[in-house]
């Protein structure tokens, strides 16, 4: 599918006059793809690795066009079932256009990076701006679900709560590695920044990425290091809550037993003390009562 989009205002529309200056392919399908690369002349490796979510960012220098695969987290929806992935996207910048590669339809130009451009390398960098800061949100998010998942296992017993914690730490996994991968690919941009056309208003914004590039990928580090610490910690806590639930069902069944055993003893079909009491029934309910009511009583002495 081709979306066109438009300069207005330094502003990026669907709706325009004169020449689009973004194209946005989402999944191409092969008549796309043979345009992309008879046409456009993009490597056609290059565009499979577009629509590869395990591929690397990296930057590559064509003659019509320079190359870019960026990593981007996906959209995420119930189905995943706490799994935050990556996807790539290819950017390949001509001299008047930008052309997108992507493998499923998402909003990327939205929020308030995009104003005040002027040229294609604006839309590019506040692309990749945009990119960390959806980065961070979905950390954000995964800190919040992670929390959220502590709560429950400090009275949990089974292994749902430390699975869904298990697939969170490795989705910051995951996230770590396109960041650090995306951290390559921009400082190959400030590299290359000349052979890109960066004006200095762009180094300078490239600079703030840099710096915001890197504090996402700190936070990721910090909060992978803690949910990684920390699972072994909670299993204990799982495990030790089981423990404590098998003691008190073996308590109450021994309180059960008891009773149990004075009954039987009575039951028996032998001659037996008190078998000549009018009165004996309500001796041994009494009997019966006296072992769990004793339990009870060491139960609550021995705080059990």
């Amino acid at each position: 599918m081709l979306k066109k989009l438009y300069f207005s205002d330094g502003k990026i529309i669907e709706q325009g006059t004169g020449e689009p200056v973004i194209y946005v392919y989402c999944a191409p399908d092969e008549t796309e793809r043979k345009y992309l690369i008879e046409e456009l002349k993009i490597d056609e490796h290059t565009l499979n690795s577009s629509l590869d979510p395990d591929e690397l960012g990296r930057l590559e220098f064509e003659p019509d066009h320079i190359a870019m695969i960026i990593k981007r987290p996906k959209r995420y929806t119930s189905e995943d079932s706490l799994l935050f992935k990556v996807l790539s996207t290819g950017v390949f910048l001509f001299k008047d256009r930008l052309v997108i590669v992507l493998s499923e339809d998402v909003p990327l130009f939205e929020g308030r990076p995009f104003i005040k451009m002027k040229t294609v390398q604006d839309i590019l960098l506040k692309l990749i701006y945009r990119t960390i800061l959806h980065f961070v949100e979905h950390i954000r998010a995964i800190t919040l679900l992670s929390n959220e998942i502590e709560q429950h296992i400090n009275i949990a017993m089974g292994n749902k709560e430390l699975i869904n914690l298990f697939t969170l730490e490795k989705s910051l996994v995951y996230y770590l590695s396109a960041i650090n991968s995306n951290h390559v690919l921009i400082n190959k941009i400030k590299t290359n920044a000349s052979k890109i056309g960066l004006s200095p208003e762009n180094l300078e914004f490239l600079d703030d990425i840099v710096i915001e590039n890197s504090q996402c990928r700190g936070q990721a580090e910090i909060y992978s290091q803690v949910l990684a610490s920390l699972m072994d910690a909670r299993a204990s806590i799982i495990s030790n809550n089981l423990n404590v639930r098998i003691k008190t069902l073996t308590i109450l069944t021994i309180a059960i037993m008891l009773p149990t055993l004075v009954v039987s003893v009575f039951s028996m079909n032998v001659r037996i003390p008190l078998s000549w009491f009018h009165n004996a029934f309500w001796i041994i309910v009494l009997l019966s009562a006296i072992p769990p009511i004793a339990v009870a009583i060491l139960w609550r002495k021995m705080k059990w």
